[in-house]
């Protein structure tokens, strides 16, 4: 899916967005809902690297958790309607330290709601998305890279390799981790490395997850699994023509399994080892680190690692250009909040650009200085409480040191005594600022 534009002259658009995976994507569709409600259509662009399939590094086989307060903004946003046939829902956590006392639950019923949260398996997310794109009014780029990016006073222009060149007012780095426009602008990037690595995979268990999710805090690190799609909903939604497959879901159907999409971090060593291990070892190692609350692992799909670190932008803003999503921080996978961060950068910049044109009734310079910095202001707080919580979590819970221990068993002991001190957890937990 291709947009190509030939000229002696760059194309002038308002903003142009570096980055289609989930935080691209979502701003796209966002700016493209309230471009349609303005006297002076917005120009938006979306330059994208890939093709939206499995291979796509933001639309892979892993799955994620968008919290139940990302979920009631893809709802205003009119983008969850469209996807919430995919989702898992999630109605209660458990959360474990193994091997010792410390447990409890955090359920949807006592605080009103169907579910905490939904998971959806990023693929078929990542076809939805775009297939939304090409009925938007957004001038989509993909797949092409931006070859150079020359910044200027009154704008950003950026150079592609399909030989368009494009001029914008605001420049949106929504392009991950290693974004290649922080790069350009050589911008850097604050790291924490916690010496761990994640193992992502689907796991099948014989017994149904009921919608329950799992946080275990071992001695290597956090273990999580999310339930996934139930097997009937999974077959029903099968393409393919593979006779096998089908029977193959029909049969974990009939014998009640059911799936998990599973991240574990481990010492680095310790993941390659499991990473290459045969289906049995790694079935076993995972058994005797999760226990038999959720049955017996039966089987294991492809497995993938990454390391885990934070990375983070103490000031995600440049001239003219502000970072949403992992361009402006990664997070550990530990309680899930990355992509709920990142929708929540998105969230705030539509809602800045929206301010600002309807005080101006349309007339506005949308890569201002104002713009900007009122973008930095509206994400600071919940930036920083939400990387600081992310880092005491992970090294309170990966710490063997027993006062550290003994004060987080009774920390989580303590929210199943008194269960109003649930509330603000769970909000937390949710997504809700």
């Amino acid at each position: 899916m291709t947009t190509v534009h030939h000229s002696t002259s760059p194309q002038a658009v308002d903003i142009a967005i570096v980055g289609g995976a989930m935080a691209g994507a979502t701003l796209a569709l966002g700016l493209a809902r309230l471009s349609a409600s303005l006297t002076r259509p917005l120009r938006i662009a979306l330059i994208e690297a890939h093709v939206a399939d499995n291979k796509h590094p933001g639309f892979d086989a892993r799955s994620i958790a968008i919290a139940h307060g990302s979920i009631f903004e893809l709802t205003r946003l009119g983008i969850w309607p469209k996807l919430k046939h995919l989702g898992t829902p999630i109605e209660n956590i458990h959360v474990s330290d193994r091997g010792h006392f410390g447990m409890t639950e955090l359920n949807a019923k006592p605080l009103g709601l169907d579910a905490l949260g939904q998971v959806v398996e990023l693929t078929k997310v990542g076809s939805i998305l775009f297939d939304e794109l090409t009925k938007s009014s957004v001038q989509v780029y993909c797949p092409a890279k931006v070859t150079a990016l020359q910044a200027q006073q009154d704008g950003h222009v950026l150079s592609l390799d399909d030989g368009s060149q494009l001029h914008c007012q605001l420049l949106v780095a929504a392009d991950g981790a290693h974004s290649v426009v922080r790069q350009y602008l050589g911008q850097t990037t604050e790291q924490v490395d916690f010496q761990q690595t994640a193992i992502v995979a689907n796991v099948t268990t014989n017994q149904p997850h009921q919608h329950w999710a799992y946080e275990r805090f071992t001695q290597t690190g956090p273990l999580a699994l999310l339930p996934m799609q139930n097997m009937t909903a999974f077959s029903a939604q099968l393409k393919e023509s593979s006779t096998q497959l089908k029977q193959s879901s029909a049969q974990l159907i009939a014998k009640g399994q059911s799936r998990y999409s599973l991240v574990w971090a481990l010492p680095p060593t310790q993941a390659d080892d499991l990473k290459n291990a045969d289906k049995s070892e790694f079935l076993a190692a995972l058994q005797h680190a999760f226990g038999n609350r959720v049955g017996q692992f039966v089987d294991v799909g492809q497995r993938v690692s990454y390391p885990l670190t934070l990375s983070y932008m103490p000031r995600p803003i440049y001239h003219r250009c502000v970072f949403v999503g992992n361009a402006a921080q990664t997070l550990h996978p530990i309680a899930g909040q990355g992509f709920n961060l990142g929708l929540r950068d998105v969230v705030g910049l539509l809602d800045v650009i929206e301010q600002a044109i309807a005080q101006t009734h349309g007339e506005v310079d949308l890569g201002s200085s104002n713009i900007v910095h009122q973008y930095l202001a509206a994400r600071q707080q919940d930036r920083d409480n939400t990387l600081r919580n992310i880092e005491f979590l992970v090294r309170g819970f990966s710490n063997q040191y027993w006062p550290l221990v003994a004060g987080r068993n009774i920390g989580l002991r303590l929210l199943s005594w008194l269960p109003p001190l649930k509330r603000p957890v769970a909000q937390t937990a949710m997504g809700w600022r």
